[in-house]
Order: C-alpha cells, then structure tokens, then sequence
C-alpha cells in the first residue's frame, strides 16, 4: 500500500468520524460507505455503556470527536511530512496490547502502526472492544488491502515481529517478561499535573475542570493532581469543577467518591482527616503522590515554583502531561488541552513512529 494511499484511507475516516461531534450526531451526504456504517457506528455510541458502564454517549462521542479533530487533511499532510513515513516493501507484523480505560485509548497506536505500512495484530480490553473493530472494517472498505494488514486477536500474541504494549506497572513487569525478545514499547502508570500559581482566570479554570473531570478521571492525560501555591484558595477551582456537578449522580462514580471519602475520615492519621477538602462532588486530598482515586485530586503545596520544577523533573518517568502557564515551566500543555492530543502528540514522550520506521 503506497503512502498516498494510506494518508487518502485516514482522510475519509476523519470525513466519517466527523459526523460524531461532541454537541451530537449530524449525518452527511457524500460519506463514503455511510449507508453501511453510519447507523452501526450510532448504534454502539448509544450502546457503549452496557459493555463498559464508564464509557457514557457523552464520552464516547468526546473520543469520536477529538479523533475526527485530529484526522484533518491538514493534519494529515502534516503528520505525514513530519515523519518521513516509508513506502515500506516488506511491512513488519507489530503486535499491539491495548488498554481499555477511555474509549479508543489505543486508536493512536493502530493508526500510528498502518500510517508506517505496517501490519498490526491488536489485542483489545476487555473494556473497549467495540468500537475499534467497526473502525477497522470500515478501512477495509475503503480500501481491500487492510484485510491482509489488519487482524485482532483474543489469546496470546504470537508470530510478531514488534510489540507496544499498554498497562499498568503491575502488567509491564510481565509485557517485559513475554516481549522482551522483540523490538518494543512498553508503557506503565502515568498521571498529568498541573501547576496553579493563583492568578488563573475563570476561563482557564474552567478548562481545567475538563482536564481533571472528564472520563471520570481514567485516563493517563487526565489531571490527578495539582501543585498550588502556600495559602492557595481553592473556591475558584471548585466553583470551575461544580460544571460538572452531574457526575456525582452517575453510581459507579458515586460509589467510589464515597468509597474513598469514608476511608480518608477514619483514617488514624490526623493529616489525612484534616487537610481533605470536600465540596460534594471531588476529594482534595494532599498527597506527594501522582495516581490519585477515582473521585479524588491530589493537592500539594509549593513556596517555589522552582521548587517543583525539580520535582516534576525528577518524576518525569510518572509523568504523562503537565498543564500550567507558568513561565518557569517548559514543555506544558494550556488548559483544557490534555484530552486532545494531536496525531504527533506520543504517549510517554517516545515517537511511535519513530520506532515502527526503525523495524
């Protein structure tokens, strides 16, 4: 498959995508195999739920939409004449091991594997295996030649030539085990931060709240926790949060907000009990530490914003994204950014591309 061909096949899914935006549903004319695919597509948006109670309509459309933002042809053109993809004669069999914590977490590295010209054999969550498998057909009939390159697998990867692989520090002690024979990526724990200095405005707040909120607060780009300067007030930020004071009465969210509420009152540690900070909908609770509970920020605070610089850098590794506008930082994203990242934004700071043009 030539590289034209590949970047023409990613322009129509981004034309297909695009009908699934985050204010709702909108069907076009002139979308190629829409009469196939449009109401299936509907059809597990609405459904998505009842095979993971996390991924709600207004989620999974969020996912569909960033994905269609970042499948412009602009965008495109650009990816491509960034990476110096290859025509590539003899494409390489890359296993790829998915997470499943927000809708389509793992679409980056199959996009990322059939931009390359490879062939990807996916090994999907339990917790997202839906959607990803329409998308793939639907490539297919754009163009016939994805049926050699694309496969999906639910035992054991095998007959592979590379291998990214997606888990948790627990998994990527096993993926190190089972894969290391392979050119591979393994990705652990991360969590993303941001760093207040008190002067943000309600705008940048607000956006701020998407960045912690959103997807209930499961994915590695979601803010966990926040630095904040001595004396911080916090009113601000949770009148920013309060947007989404519906959340509180979605029950699997509920049940752990309560959950870890009830285990930080009675704790025996009196700091513990005494620096929580509650408004009804999100725990504050402060903490050294980066992955904090579903229903809870990590709050820490700084007397030096140079102070956690250090910090941040020497955490690096833990670190998936860093939100603030602070000028002594480097390399952070604006507020509101986490959750759509561009097609040559790479998880954990290693170009994929880069890997998979290297096999």
């Amino acid at each position: 498959m030539t590289i034209q061909e590949r970047k023409n096949s990613l322009k129509k899914l981004g034309e297909f995508l695009s009908q699934f935006q985050k204010d709702g549903i909108h069907k076009k004319a002139d979308i190629p195999y829409n009469d196939i695919f449009f109401d299936a597509l509907k059809q597990l948006v609405n459904r998505a739920h009842e095979q993971n109670p996390w991924f709600t309509k207004e989620n999974v459309l969020y996912a569909l939409s960033n994905w269609a933002n970042a499948l412009t042809p602009e965008k495109i053109d650009r990816w491509f004449d960034m990476e110096n993809f290859q025509e590539n004669p003899h494409p390489k069999k890359v296993g790829v091991v998915m997470a499943g914590n927000i809708p389509l977490v793992g679409f980056h590295d199959f996009l990322s594997v059939l931009a390359s010209g490879h062939n990807i054999k996916a090994k999907l969550s339990s917790n997202d295996k839906l959607l990803l498998p329409l998308l793939a057909k639907y490539l297919m009939y754009l163009n016939p030649a994805y049926k050699d390159k694309i496969e999906f697998v639910d035992g054991p990867l095998k007959d592979i030539d590379a291998v990214i692989a997606t888990g948790s520090n627990n998994t990527a002690r096993y993926f190190d085990y089972y894969f290391g024979k392979y050119p591979h990526i393994i990705r652990k724990n991360r969590n993303s931060v941001a760093v207040l200095t008190g002067k943000e405005t309600p705008e940048e707040l607000d956006r701020l709240a998407d960045d912690i909120m959103r997807y209930f607060g499961l994915g590695c780009r979601n803010v966990s926790k926040i630095f904040v300067p001595e004396n911080y007030d916090f009113n601000p930020l949770f009148k920013a949060l309060l947007k989404y004071k519906d959340l509180i009465n979605y029950q699997k969210y509920a049940n752990n907000y309560d959950y870890n509420k009830a285990v930080y009152l009675m704790s025996t540690d009196a700091h513990i009990r005494n620096s929580l900070i509650d408004n009804g909908l999100i725990l504050l609770k402060q903490d050294s530490h980066y992955a904090s509970p579903i229903g809870t920020l990590f709050y820490e605070y700084y007397k030096d914003i140079n102070d956690v610089k250090k910090i941040l850098e020497h955490d690096k590794d833990q670190i998936q994204a860093v939100v603030s506008r602070a000028p002594e930082l480097e390399n952070t994203l604006d507020f509101g950014q986490t959750q759509s990242p561009e097609l040559w934004d790479y998880a954990d700071g290693i170009n994929t591309v880069e890997f998979l043009n290297k096999l």
